[in-house]
C-alpha cells in the first residue's frame, strides 16, 4: 500500500489509475491526513462469486493482514492440497479429542 497526496494524485491521475488496474492500492492524503483509499474495483454484481478461500484472502487484504500481489497471475488460481491422510482421518482425530475432553471434564 502506497501513500499519495491529493495534489500529486490530481496532477498524475492517469498514471495512478494504471497502477491501480495492476493491483496497487493507494492511501490518498490531504495535508498529511488519510482521506481516501484508491484500490481496484470489486467484481460487478452478478459476476461469479469467488470461492471461500478467495473471499478469505480478500478480507485479509482489506484488514491489512496481507498484501495482495502487484501483478495478476492470469488464469492461475490457488487450490488447497490435501495433507495426504486417508479419508476420515480428521474426523477420527476430532472424535478422539472430544472423547478425551469429555472424560477429563467428568
Amino acid at each position: 500500500m502506497r501513500v499519495v497526496g491529493i495534489k500529486q494524485l490530481k496532477a498524475r491521475l492517469s498514471e495512478y489509475v494504471r497502477e491501480v488496474r495492476r493491483g496497487e492500492v493507494f492511501l490518498v492524503t490531504d495535508r498529511d491526513e488519510v482521506v481516501a483509499e484508491l484500490r481496484p474495483a470489486r467484481p460487478a454484481v452478478g459476476a461469479a462469486l469467488p470461492d471461500d478461500a478467495e473471499r478469505a484472502l480478500e478480507t485479509l487484504a482489506e484488514t491489512g493482514e496481507l498484501v495482495p500481489p502487484r501483478l495478476r497471475k492470469g488464469d492461475w488460481t490457488w487450490r488447497p492440497r490435501s495433507a495426504g491422510l486417508p479419508p476420515g482421518t480428521a474426523a477420527e482425530l476430532l472424535d478422539a479429542l472430544r472423547a478425551d475432553r469429555d472424560r477429563a471434564s467428568e
